[in-house]
């Protein structure tokens, strides 16, 4: 799979705020399906729907043991989300370096009112 698909399948994937949930709840470690149904108001295939969408994405995955089907968090969609997302970062952060240096000239004593 190309990076830049990888890249809209997991952002499309962040944008639901179940999703999310769901995620920052297997960042704690792997649960069961059934647990992780349990504070949403909706129906188990409902969470399956939002499972499936998150484990086509590359950021869960699940296995199975005998009755209990555990859902795991996997990072790297994730970590390569931070990698796109960092050039950004850099860029914003050095254009609040230079608007800082800007407003320390205005006032010589650093003073801005």
């Amino acid at each position: 799979m190309e990076t830049e698909d990888r890249l809209s399948q997991t952002l499309t994937a962040l944008a639901d705020p179940t999703r999310r949930a769901i995620l920052a709840r297997l960042a704690q470690g792997e649960t069961s399906v059934t647990e992780l149904a349990e504070p949403f108001q909706m129906s188990l295939p409902a969470v399956s729907k939002h499972l499936k969408v998150l484990e086509r994405a590359g950021l869960i995955s699940r296995s199975r043991e005998a009755q209990w089907r555990p859902c795991k968090l996997e990072p790297e969609p994730l970590k390569e989300v931070d990698g796109w997302l960092g050039s950004y970062r850099r860029l914003w952060e050095e254009r609040f370096d230079r608007l800082d240096a800007y407003l320390k000239t205005l006032k010589p004593d650093g003073e801005i009112h």
